[in-house]
């Protein structure tokens, strides 16, 4: 095709383009890579199905997306005059008050149509702009469908189907001369509407009143309701054609009358310029980086108290999938944080891989393997893999509580909550950050206003109606990420850290390295006191930290974390296998201060009556040296719910189960120790149970994955040598260089065994591309054009301009071959 040739189609455009504009493309809408076309013909025609027109228009900005809307209802083709017009008006005051925005959308409109021609949505040359036609049916306005540029059909389509006796009547009543058809009478009106001078003069002659209801249908819906004796105005406006019948009781005002009162403009506000996301407060970076460090550090802290608080397994699975309404509060109560931020630390160490179900038969949620490996981890790589897992995350904490299509309530770790937009809204949210000055907290307002300006156009999520908040679930995922990036320490402050800026910079290493002089040093010491409390006054190093959690009670957190010793703790130090005189060494160890005496005796106290009964399984029994204890239990009502019976003087028996009657025990104030089976007692270790190796859960994408440059180039190189080959010429069968004859097309060629050999032969000779028939094994027949290498034992080698590769064809599955006029090749 000559470069001075305008397309004709589509297909013709991009038959047109180089292979960067080719690739650009297919990076821009990677749903036409699967799978890749044959040709570019068929590119074309899977460039304008709906689906993939639907998906390309939810993806453009407002001004594009305003100019792929003005071209819907501007002529086909539209020259860019036209177009410009649409957009900036006519220049005339429209009382709307008008500003110099003309001048910024000039200077726009070439990026925003180039964007619409990358995205093959618009083709052709300036003079002749074609939208393709997928696209104007979805942007074109329909009484079932307004257009978002809020003008209704034309003159034409509105009359479609009107009796030429009433055509003639509105150009009576508008002054027009009569007409001796029904064409050349929308003509007229058509022409009426769209003269400036004329239809000034009509509206000077329109009673208030209708000017009144013009002014409520002119920016949109064009659409109104009339009985059937309209009021006068109403009627002063049907009889002139200015309101047209859509039905008995509907009426419309057409798009060039709309226009005029519009002075031109297809939109009200016009937005070529993206806003600007404003600052709502400037704070010290290195402030910023401090606040951010502290909260990540408390974010580990978090994460590492939840896991280790179904180290034994955590709660039970519903039926459904996900935590149950009241194992979420008891998770929140238990972390001290409210029910919404329990969800987000809940599905942050799920989508991390930290927390999975257990695959029992009675499924719980239990920590992983990984979750061990994480904790061998330096804090701050710790800190990186949970921000770099929140970042790629496609469940949306923020769902937790809300309702489905259904109407039934999403649960935490529940099974409805990816959302596939959610990690290209967190990368937005935060590069819109980024591009603030360091230490700049943005104005949330400002940010959803630039989203939304960026993505307009978002089809809510199947099933969903407006009312259930999934059509503007972009700007929801953007709320919740500004608060979950403060929870996280991403942000400090309400600004973007140093250590994140790294991280979005796909440098995780600089992450931590940038965030680790920042964490606070774990400390080897803690300070006890008289009450039976000990103060961590920071961070512990985890040895210390770990064996404080089970030899005391958190008390209350913050700063400094305060620890408290009780009987039920010190007992489970020493369920855990440690002796008294191993718990007063390590005290005497880690404490700044001196151990005070209380604490000492209560070691010794609970050291002295732990073990002296023991429980082991007959389906229980109670074991004592001492038969006066055992005396004592057995006289005690308390234990009237264990059913105990006594088999030997030292012996007890029980009905209930050993876990059931060591609790019951406890409660009546003893201390027992738990039995094996060998007699010896049975140690109980915190943090033993894990889930089976896992992997985290997959993202589910938002459609196909953006191609690499190599699939690209090779996607590519294919499409050109299918296009060539499908376009190919046959001497002899009256085809074109634009293609092969019709009559013939599809058709096999025929030839016999021998003048295929002899065709083939001398083709490899030359070096030369030939056209055959091919049938492979399951019977499918096609067409290809094949440049011969080697032909020998019934078999020719060649390379496939079709399919861009060298192959191996059976002779005797050829069924005909034909020279070109040209070789595709060149």
């Amino acid at each position: 095709m000559g470069t001075t040739t305008p397309p004709r189609t589509l297909a013709e455009a991009l038959r047109a383009r180089g292979d960067t504009s080719l690739a650009g493309l297919l990076r821009a809408r990677p749903d036409l890579l699967s799978p890749v076309p044959n040709d570019i013909t068929q590119l074309a025609t899977r460039a304008g199905t709906r689906a993939s027109v639907v998906r390309a228009l939810e993806h453009l900005d407002r001004f594009a997306l305003q100019t792929a809307q003005a071209l819907a209802v501007a002529p086909d083709p539209a020259p860019y005059a036209t177009l410009l017009a649409l957009l900036t008006g006519d220049g005339q005051d429209d009382g709307e008050g008008r500003d110099d925005t003309g001048a910024a959308i000039t200077t726009a409109l070439p990026g925003a149509l180039a964007t619409l021609r990358e995205q093959a949505l618009v083709w052709g040359e300036d003079e002749a702009l074609h939208l393709v036609r997928t696209a104007r049916e979805l942007l074109a306005p329909s009484p079932q469908h307004p257009s978002p540029t809020g003008l209704g059909p034309t003159v034409a389509e509105a009359t479609a189907g009107m009796s030429p006796g009433r055509l003639q009547e509105i150009l009576a009543a508008a002054g027009l001369p009569p007409t001796h058809d029904p064409v050349s009478a929308v003509a007229s009106l058509t022409e009426l509407f769209t003269d400036r001078t004329r239809m000034a003069a009509l509206l000077d002659t329109a009673p208030v009143e209708a000017l009144a209801v013009l002014d409520r249908l002119v920016w949109g819906p064009p659409y109104g309701e009339v009985t059937a004796n309209p009021a006068p105005p109403v009627r002063w406006l049907r009889d002139r054609g200015l309101l047209l019948p859509v039905s008995t009781r509907t009426v419309v005002l057409p798009r060039e009358a709309a226009l005029h009162l519009r002075a031109g403009r297809a939109h009200r506000v016009p937005e070529p310029v993206a806003p600007t996301v404003t600052a709502a407060a400037e704070r010290d970076p290195q402030a910023v980086d401090r606040a951010a460090a502290g909260q990540a550090f408390t974010a580990l802290s978090t994460i590492e108290e939840l896991l280790k608080l179904w180290n034994n397994g955590g709660p039970a699975i519903l039926r459904a999938g996900g935590l149950s309404v009241r194992e979420l509060k008891r998770t929140a109560n238990a972390l001290d944080v409210p029910e919404p931020i329990a969800a987000f630390w809940v599905e942050l160490a799920y989508a991390a891989g930290l927390l999975a179900p257990d695959g029992e038969a009675d499924e719980r949620y239990a920590a992983t393997p990984a979750y061990d490996d994480w904790l061998e981890l330096p804090a701050q790589d710790r800190w990186t893999r949970l921000a770099s897992s929140w970042l790629a995350a496609t469940r949306t904490a923020g769902l937790v509580g809300g309702q489905d299509a259904k109407g039934r309530a999403l649960s935490a770790l529940g099974p409805d909550l990816d959302r596939s937009a959610a990690p290209e809204v967190r990368r937005r949210v935060l590069a819109l950050f980024a591009a603030l000055p360091a230490g700049t907290a943005p104005d949330p307002q400002s940010l959803l206003t630039r989203l939304r300006w960026e993505r307009p156009l978002r089809t809510p999520a199947p099933g969903a109606s407006p009312a259930s908040g999934e059509a503007d679930l972009r700007s929801r995922i953007a709320l919740w990420t500004v608060n979950e990036a403060e929870l996280l320490g991403v942000t400090g402050r309400g600004a973007l850290s140093s250590q994140a800026r790294a991280l979005l910079d796909e440098a995780p290493r600089e992450a931590a390295a940038r965030l680790a002089p920042l964490i606070p040093e774990p400390l080897d010491h803690v300070l006890l006191q008289a009450d039976l409390t000990a103060v961590a006054p920071g961070p512990l190093e985890r040895p210390l930290a770990e064996m404080l959690s089970v030899l005391a009670d958190v008390e209350s957190k913050g700063g400094a974390t305060v620890y408290r010793f009780t009987p039920g703790s010190v007992r489970r130090a020493l369920d855990a296998g440690q002796a008294a005189s191993d718990l007063h060494a390590f005290l005497a160890t880690h404490s700044r201060t001196p151990v005070p005496q209380p604490l000492s005796y209560l070691i010794d106290d609970v050291a002295r009556r732990h073990g002296h009964l023991r429980i082991g399984a007959a389906s229980a029994y109670v074991r004592c040296d001492d038969e006066a204890v055992l005396n004592e239990i057995l006289a005690d009502k308390r234990s009237a719910a264990l059913r105990l019976r006594r088999l030997a003087p030292t012996v007890l028996a029980s009905q209930t189960d050993p876990a059931s009657l060591l609790d019951g025990m406890r409660e009546m104030g003893y201390a027992p120790a738990a039995e094996s089976a060998e007699g010896d007692v049975l140690i109980t270790r915190a943090g033993a149970r894990r889930t089976p190796p896992r992997t985290p859960p997959t993202p589910v994408p938002e459609g196909p994955p953006v191609p690499d440059s190599t699939l690209l180039s090779a996607a590519v190189r294919a499409i050109r040598a299918g296009d060539t080959a499908a376009r190919a010429v046959r001497v002899g069968t009256g085809g074109t260089q634009d293609g092969p004859d019709p009559a013939s097309a599809g058709e096999l060629p025929r030839t016999t065994p021998a003048e295929t050999l002899a065709t083939v032969q001398a083709a490899a000779m030359t070096g030369s591309a030939v056209w055959i028939g091919y049938v492979n094994a399951d019977g499918a027949a096609s067409q290809r054009v094949i440049t011969p290498v080697k032909v020998e034992g019934g078999f020719v080698t060649a390379y496939d301009h079709t399919a861009d590769e060298v192959r191996t064809y059976p002779l005797h599955r050829i069924t005909g071959v034909a020279e070109l006029a040209d070789d595709p090749s060149d």
